[in-house]
C-alpha cells in the first residue's frame, strides 16, 4: 500500500465561512481521488521553528511552535 501525504492551508476572507473551508479541502480530496488516491484523514503535525540568533545578538527571533494541517491518501 502507498501513501501520500499533502499539505493543506485554506486561504480564506474575513467575510468568508467554514464553507470556504470545507469547499477547498472537498477540491483537493477530489483532486487526489480522481488520481486514484483514497482520502484517510486530516492529521495535525506539530514542530518546533528553531529560535535565530541574528548577528551578535541583534534582530534575534526567538523560536516557536507551529501546527500544519496534512491530508493522507492512501493506494
Amino acid at each position: 500500500m502507498d501513501y501520500k501525504v499533502v499539505p493543506f492551508v485554506a486561504q480564506i476572507t474575513q467575510k468568508d465561512t467554514t464553507a470556504t473551508v470545507a469547499g477547498q479541502l472537498q477540491a483537493l480530496i477530489n483532486e487526489h481521488s480522481s488520481q486514484g488516491w483514497e482520502y484517510v484523514r486530516l492529521e495535525n503535525v506539530e514542530t518546533q521553528v528553531a529560535p535565530e540568533n541574528g548577528c551578535f545578538g541583534i534582530g534575534a527571533k526567538p523560536g516557536f511552535n507551529t501546527i500544519f494541517k496534512m491530508v493522507v491518501f492512501k493506494k
